[in-house]
């Protein structure tokens, strides 16, 4: 998939050095702390085709500018499965380029080839600019998110 420029990919395993900065730079951003234990595990986990979770890249000439992690799921509302569009990241100098537009539409196609019914995912209220392309490609439903961390 092409949109401005930017060629949208799944990531391969000689993709780790380029996304590996990109994802640092999405922790750092969400001010986020992982070990690199969870990085490795992560990056083990698109690789295994046991695995429910894709890894898209967005890629501007021969740099990686952007990242979009999925997961298919079961649902206890329809017989087919949904995708929760886990992480998405684009670097700061991409950005206002169409990179994360390009991503959601590629996890779209990618879910919808899976079989998936949904694809849905979540933001913090105060990422007004993420919001803007949200609300142009999706619906806001009206949920609110709790969560509980468990030990």
């Amino acid at each position: 998939m092409s949109n401005f420029g930017v060629e949208v990919r799944p990531l391969a395993l000689a993709d780790r050095d380029a996304w590996e900065p990109l994802w640092q730079a999405y922790l750092d951003f969400d001010e986020q702390v992982l070990p690199m234990e969870a990085t490795d595990l992560t990056w083990a986990r698109f690789a295994d085709p046991a695995e429910p979770m894709g890894a898209l890249g967005a890629w501007a000439d021969d740099t990686l500018v952007g990242i979009c992690h999925y997961v298919l799921h079961a649902s206890t509302w329809s017989a087919g499965c949904c995708c929760y569009l886990e992480d998405l990241f684009t670097s700061p100098g991409a950005r206002g380029r169409g990179v994360g537009s390009a991503l959601i539409e590629a996890a779209a196609t990618a879910a919808s080839r899976a079989g998936a019914e949904k694809l849905y995912w979540q933001t913090h209220t105060d990422k007004v600019t993420a919001r803007a392309l949200y609300d142009r490609v999706a619906c806001h439903e009206g949920f609110v998110v709790y969560e509980r961390a468990l030990n």
